[in-house]
């Protein structure tokens, strides 16, 4: 089945099931690596995506609910500027370890920016709870979204 879609502003073509993982066909189809695997069942946040500036969990959603939609990647959040703002803190704060998880924490962070633009610290916990962090950078990946909204940090990360 021939699938148009729209990937960080530019428009592709893929061939492919339209059942197939949104995931698989970025990073085998569209040789899109920043989005990883994590689970496979939507609960890890590895995978997270924009479709239509929402974040989804791209393990889970078939790529025939995302013909016609705009995706956004980690290789494009840089593209706006709350992404770039995201991109920037999570550097300045140095909040990746392993940086396994990271693009997906980005692409969470920015969607939560993007509907809560000064968010509380409950605020994020809440909406980044269902994005794990094996290394337990959670503090910095607070502190480096309370930045980039232009807030105090309000945490040591040390």
């Amino acid at each position: 089945m021939s699938i148009s879609l729209t990937v960080n502003g530019r428009k592709r073509i893929v061939e492919t099931d339209a059942d197939k993982p949104l995931l698989w066909v970025l990073r085998e189809d569209l040789d899109m690596p920043g989005t990883k695997f994590g689970c496979g069942a939507g609960l890890c946040g590895a995978c997270t995506v924009h479709l239509d500036g929402d974040a989804v969990r791209s393990c889970q959603t078939p790529i025939a609910d995302a013909a016609g939609k705009a995706i956004t990647t980690i290789e494009g959040v840089g593209l706006n500027d709350i992404g770039k703002r995201v991109q920037e803190a999570w550097v300045a704060l140095d909040v990746p370890q392993c940086d396994y998880c990271q693009a997906g924490q980005i692409m969470s962070a920015t969607a939560l920016l993007k509907q809560n633009p000064k968010p509380t610290p409950e605020d994020i916990d809440g909406w980044m709870s269902g994005n794990i962090c094996r290394c337990a950078t959670y503090m910095r990946i607070r502190a480096a979204i309370r930045t980039a909204a232009g807030l105090p940090a309000e945490e040591s990360v040390a």
